[in-house]
């Protein structure tokens, strides 16, 4: 059956049994007859055929979508026996946010690399999550859980923010005593939406609709911002630490505490090449530490 998916698959994507006949090297007529095989086991018409192509019925259509996972996973399986008994090697296609990898992850890619000399790394930094089903990554590294169907997510490690400002700003516009008074200043913010704030010792909770003039979809972008003295922008305390020591910024709301954000590999299977899934588990084993000030 697997591999009369794999021949069906080969012939929608040629839309010709005499082209995928030559792909596979093997007769037209075998093609032809097996697929006739295959759509007799399934009880369905798959194709719909003319005497200048084939093209998929709508059932052969959705056929072929769960057909390509099956054959992208069965040869994944095959793929990691064989590298069980061989030197990690090849290319690891990453997606990673920004600043998050540049403060958090450069180093222990580089440590990972130095325990892999033969793998190399293909980083995609941007903000916005990769496709991870298809072919362009094989894993992206975000800040929030996926909502996509067939994605699957493994949970790395998770990431405190704080709130910051620079001493001259807050001179200016005061400092905020109670999570309602950021009502009343400019919020440096990476999305609409109140802010959700815990206090520290774990006695309540506080949302707060907050508004400001800037809003951007990266970290590093606001915290140059607060420097600039324009606002209160929120932060992991390991991003910010050198400003804290140069009191060029300084934490507001001190007893009060952003939600953690957790931190995920995101794959499109289960079954990753062995080069793939050490990372992940790399990753998983070393970044609560690398988060951790």
């Amino acid at each position: 059956m697997l591999k009369n998916m794999q021949l069906f698959v080969e012939v929608a994507r040629a839309k010709s049994f005499r082209r995928a006949a030559d792909v596979l090297g093997m007769p037209n007529s075998t093609v032809s007859r097996r697929i006739s095989e295959l759509e007799r086991a399934v009880g369905l018409r798959l194709f719909n055929r003319t005497t200048r192509q084939v093209d998929l019925t709508d059932v052969g259509r959705a056929y072929f979508d769960n057909c390509e996972c099956i054959i992208k996973d069965a040869q994944t399986a095959h793929q990691a026996l064989i590298d069980m008994h061989a030197k990690p090697s090849g290319v690891i296609r990453v997606s990673m946010p920004v600043d998050f990898s540049i403060v958090f992850l450069s180093q222990l890619l580089a440590d990972f690399g130095s325990l892999y000399p033969d793998i190399r790394f293909e980083l995609d930094l941007t903000p916005t999550s990769a496709d991870v089903v298809g072919d362009a990554v094989d894993v992206s590294i975000r800040m929030r859980e996926p909502k996509e169907p067939n994605v699957i997510a493994k949970r790395l490690a998770s990431l405190q923010a704080e709130l910051y400002a620079s001493p001259s700003y807050l001179k200016k516009r005061g400092v905020p005593r109670s999570p309602k008074d950021l009502l009343n200043h400019a919020c440096l913010r990476m999305r609409d939406g109140p802010w959700v704030l815990h206090r520290a010792d774990g006695s309540g909770d506080e949302t707060v609709a907050v508004a400001g003039q800037f809003l951007a979809n990266s970290a590093g972008y606001l915290r140059s911002l607060g420097l600039l003295d324009l606002g209160i922008f929120m932060c992991a305390k390991k991003m910010v630490q050198p400003d804290l020591d140069a009191r060029a910024l300084v934490r507001v709301l001190p007893d009060w505490n952003m939600p953690d954000l957790s931190i995920y590999a995101l794959t499109g299977t289960r079954l990753l090449p062995s080069k793939v899934r050490m990372l992940v588990e790399y990753l998983a084993k070393n970044l609560p530490n690398a988060i951790a000030v």
